[in-house]
């Protein structure tokens, strides 16, 4: 397991990981974007804001990297990033595959992105991150995986997947949607040969979404590693849009509400990585505080009120626009 590296850092960062939805192309559904990225959004301008993110998240201690086939040139703009410090070899890479990228360098595509968890999609997206990662690629995730995947029950394609990983290659999935929970058991079952198939699970959890805590306690104790993305709800957890009870408890602390927003994630057994999705090297230093943030139960008790029921908190993701 590549994440056995990160157990043996002892930064304070070291369980927090960057992921590069949010600078890998120029659209995406996080809040406030027009602030963070501006109107230059060229290939060029967003290779050099990663790579100043990547140095940046590097020096403060953060050793997980998490990329995708659908976040843009996240894996082009990552390898460049790579190739310019070979040195570096204590750092974890994850990528996914299952979604194809489809906005054309756009922000006002009709569809930014299209699923296929088909054996074909597979292949063809794993010959593509094996052209930009080769053998730094430490992870492979299905995306988004819904109780309804096909990815669940696709023999021919665990077949795959347990050739990738009798080569090395860890194999995980993510989830999403208001079923994470059983999307996670349902995985869970999945066996090759009589070993399981997946050894991570990454799904959202946050202030506002919760359901799927139980489940990855689970998984964690069957021995996977969580990894936890969207800790700040797509900015819905980021000021100026936070709730009133979390600016509350960040005045509070003398943080931001970012840093609690993230330190409530942190603070879960089972959360083995939790991803920043920062889009500036500012809001990096802000997330990268929750290390630091200590919470008092009175604190957790008006942070819990802030959950919403899942169907609530989808949809309403569901009609962020992309920015």
């Amino acid at each position: 397991m590549p994440f056995a590296r990160l157990a043996t850092a002892t930064t304070p960062t070291c369980h927090i990981g960057l992921g590069l939805a949010a600078v890998g192309r120029p659209g995406y559904i996080n809040l406030g974007r027009d602030e963070d990225l501006g109107d230059d959004r060229s290939v060029e301008t967003l290779r050099a804001r990663t790579h100043e993110l990547l140095d940046a998240a590097y020096a403060q201690g953060v050793r997980y990297f998490d990329v995708a086939r659908s976040y843009g040139r996240s894996e082009e703009f990552l390898a460049d990033w790579l190739n310019k410090h070979p040195g570096r070899n204590d750092v974890v890479i994850g990528s996914k595959w299952g979604y194809t990228y489809t906005a054309d360098w756009t922000t006002d595509a009709e569809k930014h992105e299209v699923k296929d968890h088909s054996v074909q999609t597979y292949d063809r997206q794993r010959a593509e991150t094996a052209e930009l990662l080769g053998d730094r690629l430490d992870l492979y995730q299905i995306h988004s995986v819904t109780p309804d995947s096909p990815a669940l029950t696709d023999k021919e394609l665990h077949a795959r997947l347990a050739e990738a990983a009798a080569q090395g290659t860890t194999i995980g999935f993510s989830t999403s949607g208001p079923a994470q929970a059983d999307a996670i058991r349902a995985a869970l079952e999945v066996t090759v040969d009589g070993e399981p198939l997946f050894r991570t699970v990454q799904s959202t959890y946050n202030a506002l979404e919760t359901s799927a805590a139980p489940a990855l306690a689970e998984a964690h104790d069957a021995g996977l590693t969580v990894i936890v993305k969207e800790g700040m709800a797509n900015g819905r957890l980021a000021a100026p849009h936070a709730p009133a009870a979390l600016k509350a408890v960040a005045e509070e602390t003398s943080l931001g509400c970012d840093s609690v927003a993230l330190a409530l994630v942190l603070r879960q057994p089972w959360a083995g990585v939790v991803l920043s999705g920062a889009a500036t090297a500012n809001q990096l230093a802000s997330n990268l505080h929750a290390a630091v943030v200590d919470l008092d139960d009175e604190q957790l008790s008006r942070l819990a009120a802030l959950v919403e029921e899942p169907r609530a908190y989808w949809e309403r993701r569901g009609q962020l626009p992309w920015h």
